[in-house]
């Protein structure tokens, strides 16, 4: 009997301004993962602009802001709900208060997350990764968690306990 290997959709969520994305698709990819990667809207512009650009144009910033939140949150939520795992990462340099949501999104709804962040935000990020499954450092140990998951391999640098 031959045992099947899960397609995965996989949510990256979080920090927008390193390329930590690019790089788990490009390692997933090489190591030919069956993985379908998605994403909230990354350019911060069109992320911004989205509610006023489609639903017309707003005098106060705050209104400007909230109708960009939920025609973001339309994608976030769909993808979310599609998501059979959530990556999350937490940057070096600014507050992620969207990962942070996002993270306490997936957790409510069951979702499997992998937080991926410094160390030195173990402290800051304590509830966050006390709901988490696993907790990363590099986006090489998230590639290599999903190919545990998927193919329940090992990577053979790996020593046994």
């Amino acid at each position: 009997m031959a045992i099947h290997e899960p397609n995965l959709t996989v949510l990256l969520s979080g920090e927008v301004h390193s390329d930590w994305r690019e790089r788990i698709i490009e390692l997933a990819g090489e190591q030919g993962l069956p993985v379908i990667f998605t994403a909230p809207i990354t350019d911060h512009a069109s992320s911004d602009d989205c509610g006023v650009a489609i639903l017309g144009s707003e005098d106060s910033p705050f209104w400007r802001d909230h109708k960009g939140a939920r025609v973001n949150a339309i994608r976030t939520r769909t993808l979310m709900q599609r998501a059979d795992l959530v990556v999350v990462r937490f940057g070096e340099k600014y507050r992620q208060w969207n990962a942070a949501f996002d993270a306490g999104m997936a957790a409510a709804t069951g979702k499997p997350i992998i937080t991926l962040h410094p160390e030195e935000h173990d402290h800051a990020l304590k509830e966050v990764d006390g709901a988490a499954l696993a907790v990363a450092r590099t986006p090489e140990q998230v590639v290599d968690l999903l190919a545990y998951v998927i193919r329940g391999e090992l990577k053979t640098s790996v020593e046994a306990s």
